[in-house]
């Protein structure tokens, strides 16, 4: 039967979240219904808010999270009722052409749950990547579950759903970054700094972490950077980097930020044939304009990563028990834990960039 549960939702462009009740309905036959335990707050959900996604009003917020199985379709059978799972929102289909091209990481046809959430009044809510888990409970496909370890902490595990794992992803999977490489990572919030903790893990001996803010640059240093750059300090960030590549530059320069004037220093902040990768997220607006001469003159590779280019039932489940294990820290992410109507407090928190990542607990 369906339920009512308490959920925090948006209800049109640039109004605050309310908290209210929200039906989920009995799983349709490949869906599951999920107890969120933990959810973090990402950026992506205050653009969702803001109306910088689509304009499918009303919203449930929330897709960073984790959660335990509590009911099940009739055919699902990659997970069980009391599994603990991380939602995934790539619940990669191996049937569209990216997955049958041997690149699933990349699939055009991810799967959702078959029937909306709606309000109490029957008004359907449009779930935050497909998730919705600023709620008691939410319905999603199955296979946008992936199981891990159930001793993890729901805090530190649901950061792996997306924020950690597009920062982690962009260094290791995206970048390829090797033993003895350099690093760059232009801005250092909490996708940046996972890529710098991805970057150490990887092994690379010098990781470079840029920002204007000496407080985040702070937290760089505690994940695994080796130098700092205070951009609101130095004159010129590209040489900076040089200066601390023999000259040369980074053998990868990872752009946390988006905006055409990260990306123009990380583009000449590379070794000639170095790698570019782009992971914070432009807006619609952005112009860039660069010397065509430069792109083939400085050779390498320019790319983009996808919520790191990640397979959740490879990724997941691994980086788990590198947390476990103590090599990769995790638990470094969460600055606090609040509860589901502190949302608003959250957004604003992350806004003033006083948080790498808040976590709302339920």
């Amino acid at each position: 039967m369906s339920q009512t549960v308490t959920g925090v939702i948006a209800r049109s462009k640039k109004a605050p979240t309310e908290v209210v009740d929200v039906v989920i309905p009995d799983p349709g036959p490949r869906d599951v219904v999920v107890t969120v335990q933990a959810c973090g707050v990402c950026h992506t959900d205050l653009a969702y808010r803001e109306g910088g996604i689509n304009d499918e009003y009303p919203f449930l917020l929330g897709h960073e999270a984790a959660g335990v199985i509590e009911a099940v379709g009739t055919d699902v059978s990659h997970v069980e009722v009391g599994d603990f799972v991380i939602l995934n929102w790539r619940a990669v289909c191996g049937e569209c052409r990216a997955c049958k091209r041997g690149r699933p990481w990349y699939c055009f046809n991810t799967f959702n749950a078959s029937t909306p959430m709606t309000l109490t009044d029957g008004t359907e809510l449009t779930p935050a990547l497909g998730i919705g888990a600023f709620a008691e409970k939410t319905l999603v496909h199955e296979l946008q579950c992936t199981k891990v370890n159930p001793d993890t902490d729901p805090a530190v595990a649901g950061l792996l759903g997306c924020g950690v794992m597009a920062g982690l992803g962009a260094a290791v999977n995206t970048g390829g970054v090797g033993r003895g490489d350099s690093v760059a990572v232009i801005g250092c919030g909490g996708v940046g700094d996972a890529a710098i903790a991805g970057a150490k893990l990887a092994g690379a001996t010098t990781i470079i972490a840029i920002d204007r803010d000496p407080a985040k640059l702070e937290w760089a240093r505690e994940l695994g950077a080796t130098h700092t750059i205070d951009g609101s300090q130095v004159g010129d960030v590209v040489t900076a980097v040089q200066d601390l590549t023999d000259g040369n530059g980074a053998d990868v320069v990872i752009d946390a930020v988006g905006r055409p004037e990260t990306y123009r220093q990380a583009f000449y902040a590379r070794d000639l044939a170095g790698v570019v990768v782009l992971v914070g997220v432009p807006t619609p607006e952005m112009q860039l304009e660069m010397p065509l001469i430069d792109f083939f003159s400085r050779g390498g590779a320019l790319k983009s990563s996808w919520y790191g280019d990640c397979l959740p039932e490879r990724d997941f489940p691994m980086l788990i028990d590198l947390y476990e294990q103590g090599r990769l820290p995790l638990d470094k992410f969460v600055s606090e834990k609040v509860g589901i109507e502190d949302v608003e407090a959250a957004f604003s928190a992350m806004e003033a960039g006083t948080v790498l990542r808040s976590v709302v607990v339920l």
